[in-house]
């Protein structure tokens, strides 16, 4: 059986990734990717840097538009992937927009906090150290290990941006619904991304993917990064009840040991119930 190589589930440093956008597509070439969706954290501008490459087109791989929204449901944080969407929907852009204010509310935040400790200029050394990628706890990490305050990122968290810890600061996320509707509205599969990584029990999973579904859900990642075998076949079968589409992604965040390499063989699941033959559907309609 040939491979049929996808990633419908990656990320650059425009939000947390390790690569800029081009050098990702490059990666995504060296896999043998035939269809790619960059899915960036609640921004686009990794995919609209990319939208025009000729390299994609030279070489066969087609570039889907992709986003992944953080939202909340019954309290706890989801992500779901937007998939095939149109970038410039102003339902879309809006929340987008909305997002990005309030990522800098919350780092204002974050910084008053820690400068209430003593950390004078976290905010300028964290914008400094996020450059054109989002900011987040992990830019205040790397400031307050460059400035010596503390011995390694993961001190940091330990001792001041962790769970429960000062710099702990929630972040305004959707509602699920809300999420579900701008990627609807902007003509895109909303995917409900790794479904396993909330480690909730086997009931709670089916009512997070019966709401998901009664909101305009329309499609599961069965399979998300490092997976096993038995994991996949759960989540297909949960696909299947629900009647939503199977897709796939890599989760990938740039190349490390412990991490998940670029690219998905999804040759051994491929059914026309997936967001890859949807979307390679809609490219040649």
């Amino acid at each position: 059986m040939r491979a049929m190589i996808i990633d419908f589930h990656t990320h650059s440093n425009a939000s947390d990734g390790k690569l800029a956008p081009a050098d990702l597509l490059q990666e995504a070439l060296a896999a043998g990717i035939e269809q790619l969706a960059l899915t960036d954290h609640d921004c686009v501008d990794g995919y609209l840097a990319l939208k025009s490459s000729q390299a994609a087109a030279d070489e066969g791989l087609k570039l889907h538009a992709g986003v992944e929204l953080s939202c909340r449901w019954h309290n706890d944080t989801v992500h779901i992937v937007g998939l095939g969407i149109d970038v410039e929907e102003p339902g879309l852009v809006a929340g987008l927009d909305q997002l990005a204010q309030a990522r800098q509310k919350r780092a204002g935040t974050i910084a008053e906090r820690l400068e209430k400790l003593g950390f004078e200029g976290a905010l300028e050394g964290a914008i400094r150290h996020a450059g054109v990628s989002q900011i987040g706890r992990p830019h205040f990490a790397r400031w307050m290990v460059e400035q010596g305050h503390v011995s390694d990122m993961n001190a940091a968290f330990d001792k001041y941006l962790g769970a429960g810890k000062t710099g702990d600061v929630k972040a305004f996320w959707p509602e699920l619904d809300e999420a579900v509707s701008w990627i609807s509205g902007a003509a895109g599969i909303p995917v409900l991304a790794h479904p396993l990584k909330y480690r909730y029990t086997r009931s709670k999973l089916r009512r997070l993917v019966r709401d998901f579904c009664d909101c305009g859900g329309q499609a599961i990642e069965i399979y998300s990064g490092r997976q096993l075998a038995d994991q996949t076949e759960q989540l297909r079968k949960l696909a299947k009840e629900f009647g939503l589409l199977a897709s796939a992604g890599s989760d990938f965040h740039g190349q490390r040991d412990y991490g998940p390499t670029l690219g998905v063989d999804v040759s051994s699941f491929e059914r026309d119930d997936s967001t890859w033959q949807v979307l390679a559907a809609r490219a040649v309609s």
